[in-house]
């Protein structure tokens, strides 16, 4: 039988047992990890005795935490060391991975050194202390065993252990238990409870614990949104990982790789504080690794896919032991009285033995008694009944109380602290903010380092509820970067405050935050700035504050959000100051004017037009009243046009964009950024009514100017490039349209993300010009990674990924999966509908499209009625001779005669060849194809000459413009029903 260890550790060094245990097992032994935590009512000698119980040798993993459970006096060490030791030395032995001196008595285990070796100097020493002789050799290279614990995790950016982290055992176990029973793809564990109930520290010291079974360890705070979106995108800089500068394509980046798996299988993500799913949910990635939720809700259990456990307080044991270790002062009983008092809370017990053992001269009993009666100094503020809330807002003013008559410095910081984010305080902001930020007593303090350094330690050593954080790259002496609070006290905080003192610290705050604005929301290389900016908004009172600077602020962090991509993020700061701003300021006012600006585009980028359209109409009819010849008005008109064309309203569109254009002709000249930019919306709104020629021939125009004001390589410019290959693909010029595209798609990868909404555009119109061109496989695979990368910037109900999804859907159905073409024009079809009603244009076209799918499974009857009310809308819509009134048409004429109805297809191929050669011209393909479509009624009536007649000319005029083996030729050739596409237009 192999020789057997016992290898005995405390709960911190976990990764070294587990890693000594795969090392000895590779030596043919076997082992068993006990973890080292004995009863407090068990003398050493009895706990010690009892490890001798077990077969084999005992080897005892010594680190701080080792001698410091229960907590046990020195002495008791001393004499349980000297009295089971040397009798038992042969079934004795120890390894030190202490960062302190162990007590002397220790040297009777004879333990050898492991802190600060590498994997193979730590294993020999290992094994020769445990006299394994001609070691065979091992190979930890397969990813199989232990990380060993000297090693620097790959990526790693959990906040520093809590060395006072008592108890929990079970629970740790219960979360490993969790994700290692699972299925191993992807384990989500949900720790609910109070606030106050030690969640955090629990998720933090199952990281530590388990820190060598993952290749990532990377912690969230989830708290804010914004601030969870940013901190997992930094886990694509740290991992390398091919991605852009916008925040949603590194998430997307970092999702892609954590769920496959490749080269990071095993991987522990943390997501703190996520008390609200709105916003986190679409974090968590999938793969085989497992996520970890703190949360106050059970709003994550609704959800599915996770298991979650309820966070209870501390037993009575782990209480008193824990309030022993924080205040050495306590007895057993002082500590268990203390426990009882604040109900074996752990922030609450943390925080009140913090304050005895830095207030030595209060006795225990009579603090003990004022935290059960709630008699503190209570600042006007009401105890509320519940017990608990008594107790916690009973231990803060106490604590309050001995700041102001102790270190009045740190309590007027503290002051401050609590108009910021409680999740990052930004301390070095605040350090560094301009003179005349800071109150002159706090200004002075910051211009002091060593003083304002101290007063950061007061506050932590007597709050207990703070945690410092020092920037991870600085050097020599490094400042605070941020402080972390816990929610619970920082509220209490504010609370607290009496009005006057409020004010003043939100108007310190603010200042701050205006001091550290870039004042530049265009430029990517200030984007880190804003995203540590907008937590503190709410805090601060940004939102409510009627100083402009602040106003501005706001501005440009909404800007910020809008230019990013970041649109229901940068909605939400609206919806927050909006109507704040308009009860302070002016209907007129240029902020508030701006914000709705800002508002209305945000609406429209989410697909909310409606809303969108009634904010512009307010802010025109606003400036019409109040400044008729403002800058302003010229700007509110050009976000109504960008609502109206959401909603196709495009006649009044028209009027708005051309009255724009001809005032920013007058007023800057014709080439002007904005006179183009304003031309370019006027052609497109052109386009839309159906007017290609004429669109087409303002867009090159507008092209050939911005390719000398803005240069070839500028958004614009290649924004306008998309629009000019798109009416030409439109006018049937498909050729030098896939040329013109493929060169701007080329373009678009070198300068933009390949995420960025403007680059799946241009690819989503290449992959539309590949299959006119018939490069059918080519516009597949490339309409496909669009449609996939779309749905993850925007989301599946987005107008722009419900564009690319009808595309995508057209093309499987002619050449490709007719299965999943239905599929995904059903979607189309609801998703529209739901979006924008039944009598838009748009859900009048992928109605049509889906009847379209509907004939390919033989459905011909319901793909008739479909067509016929596709045609009925839409002419509604936008009249008989719009292009898309005509297409449907076309396509219902075929639906006709697929049922027999051959006198109701002719009458209406018919009408149809005629009106398009009146709107697009003889030449056009749809002319051709409506054409080419009577021309097969024709024969269905017997009128077969005539039919030829009209066939040989359509193939003729196919021939010449589009080349004798273009696909539409040989289809018309081979008698193919002719079928017209709706393809919906990005807003």
């Amino acid at each position: 039988m192999a020789e057997h260890i016992t290898i005995s550790h405390a709960g911190s060094s976990r990764p070294w047992a587990a890693w000594i245990s795969h090392q000895l097992e590779q030596q043919g032994l076997s082992t068993s990890m006990l973890r080292w935590d004995p009863a407090v009512e068990t003398t050493l000698v009895e706990a010690l005795t009892g490890l001798l119980d077990g077969p084999g040798r005992v080897l005892l993993v010594l680190d701080d935490w080792y001698f410091g459970l229960g907590p046990r006096p020195a002495a008791e060490w001393a004499e349980a060391l000297r009295e089971v030791v040397p009798p038992n030395a042969d079934r004795f032995a120890a390894v030190n991975v202490a960062t302190g001196a162990l007590p002397t008595t220790a040297a009777a285990l004879g333990p050898v050194n492991l802190l600060g070796l590498d994997a193979r100097e730590a294993r020999r020493r290992l094994l020769r202390r445990l006299s394994v002789e001609q070691p065979r050799p091992t190979d930890d290279t397969d990813g199989s065993s232990p990380r060993f614990p000297n090693d620097d995790q790959a990526q790693w950016n959990v906040p520093p252990r809590n060395e006072r982290f008592t108890g929990r055992d079970s629970v740790l176990d219960e979360i490993h238990d969790v994700f290692t029973r699972g299925s191993g793809e992807g384990e989500r564990c949900v720790l609910r409870g109070i606030s106050g109930v030690g969640k955090t520290q629990i998720a933090r010291e199952y990281a530590y614990r388990f820190r060598n079974e993952y290749d990532i360890v990377w912690q969230v705070n989830s708290g804010y949104p914004g601030t969870a979106r940013e901190q997992l995108a930094e886990l694509a800089t740290r991992l390398q990982l091919p991605a852009g500068r916008e925040t949603g394509d590194r998430i997307r980046a970092v999702q892609d790789t954590l769920r496959s798996g490749r080269p990071y299988r095993n991987w522990l993500l943390v997501f703190d504080g996520a008390d609200s799913t709105e916003g986190i949910e679409g974090l968590l990635p999938d793969g085989p690794g497992h996520v970890l939720i703190t949360t106050l809700t059970r709003d994550w259990a609704a959800l599915g896919r996770t298991q979650e456990i309820e966070i209870q307080p501390f037993t009575r044991r782990e209480s008193v032991a824990f309030a022993r270790r924080r205040a050495a002062r306590l007895s057993a009983e002082q500590a268990d009285a203390l426990a009882e008092a604040v109900q074996d809370l752990p922030l609450l017990l943390n925080q009140t033995a913090a304050w005895l053992d830095i207030n030595e001269t209060m006795p225990v009993e009579t603090y003990i008694e004022r935290i059960r009666s709630g008699r503190p100094n209570q600042f006007g503020i009401s105890i509320a009944d519940d017990d608990y809330k008594k107790s916690v807002w009973t231990s803060w003013s106490l604590t309050q109380n001995m700041l102001r008559e102790k270190h009045p410095d740190a309590a007027e910081l503290l002051k401050v602290f609590g108009f910021f984010s409680p999740d990052a305080i930004p301390v070095g902001l605040i350090q560094t903010a301009r003179p005349g930020d800071l109150p002159p007593h706090l200004a002075a303090l910051a211009a002091d380092p060593i003083g304002w350094h101290t007063n950061l330690r007061r506050l932590h050593e007597a709050t207990a509820v703070m945690r410092m954080d020092y920037p991870a790259d600085t050097g020599f002496d490094p400042g605070v970067e941020s402080v972390q609070m816990h929610h619970l006290y920082h509220g209490y905080l504010r609370d607290g405050m009496p009005q006057a003192e409020r004010e003043a610290a939100s108007a310190a705050a603010c200042r701050v935050l205006v001091s550290g604005s870039p004042r530049n929301p265009n430029d990517t290389r200030l984007w880190a700035r804003y995203a540590q900016l907008i937590p503190h908004l709410e805090y601060a009172g940004a939102f409510d504050s009627t100083d402009a600077s602040v106003q501005e602020l706001v501005l440009d962090c909404i800007n910020y959000l809008r230019v990013r991509g970041e649109y229901t993020a940068g909605l939400d700061l609206c919806v927050k100051a909006w109507p704040r701003w308009q009860q302070r300021l002016a209907p007129a006012d240029r902020n508030l004017l701006m914000l709705e600006y800002l508002h209305s585009i945000l609406l429209r980028r989410v697909g909310r037009y409606r809303e969108a359209e009634a904010m512009g109409r307010g802010s025109v009819a606003q400036l019409e009243q109040h400044s008729p010849n403002s800058g302003e008005l010229v700007r509110a008109k050009t976000g109504l046009g960008g609502s109206l064309m959401a909603l196709a309203s495009y006649d009044e569109a028209k009027l708005l964009f051309q009255e724009v254009w001809e005032t920013y002709n007058r007023l800057l000249g014709d080439q002007h950024p904005r006179t183009l930019g304003a031309r370019h919306n006027y052609a497109y709104v052109l386009a839309q009514l159906g007017r290609y020629e004429e669109a087409l021939t303002i867009e090159l125009d507008v092209l050939q100017v911005m390719e000398r004001v803005l240069k070839l390589r500028h958004p614009s410019t290649l924004s306008s490039g998309i629009t000019c290959a798109t009416l030409m693909r439109w006018l049937g010029r498909y050729e030098e349209a896939t040329s013109r595209q493929e060169q701007n798609v080329r373009v678009h990868r070198q300068i933009m993300d390949r995420h960025h909404p403007q680059t799946l555009r241009a690819e989503q119109n290449l992959a539309l010009c590949l299959r006119r061109t018939g490069e059918y496989q080519s516009a597949e695979v490339l309409m496909r990674t669009v449609l996939s990368r779309s749905e993850q910037v925007h989301g599946p109900r987005h107008p722009d990924t419900l564009a690319v999804l009808a595309d995508y859907a057209n093309l499987l159905r002619q050449h490709g999966d007719t299965g999943r073409a239905r599929e995904l024009a059903e979607r189309a079809c609801d998703e529209y509908s739901s979006l924008l009603g039944d009598g838009h244009p748009f859900a009048a076209g992928v109605l049509g499209n889906l009847a379209l799918v509907r004939s390919e499974f033989g459905e011909r009857e319901e793909a008739l009625h479909m067509s016929e009310r596709a045609l009925s809308r839409m002419r509604a819509s936008v009249g008989e001779h719009h292009p898309w009134t005509l297409g449907c048409a076309l396509n219902t004429s075929a639906a006709r005669a697929l049922v027999g109805d051959e006198e109701g297809a002719a009458e209406l191929s018919a009408g149809t060849a005629q009106r398009a050669g009146d709107v697009l011209g003889e030449s056009h393909p749809l002319t051709l194809s409506a054409r080419a479509a009577h021309a097969a009624d024709l024969r269905a009536l017997r009128r077969a000459k005539e039919a030829a007649e009209k066939e040989q000319e359509v193939i003729r005029a196919l021939a010449q413009t589009l080349g004798d083996q273009h696909p539409h030729t040989l289809s018309v050739r081979r008698r193919e029903r002719p079928y017209w596409d709706f393809e919906p237009q990005p807003v």
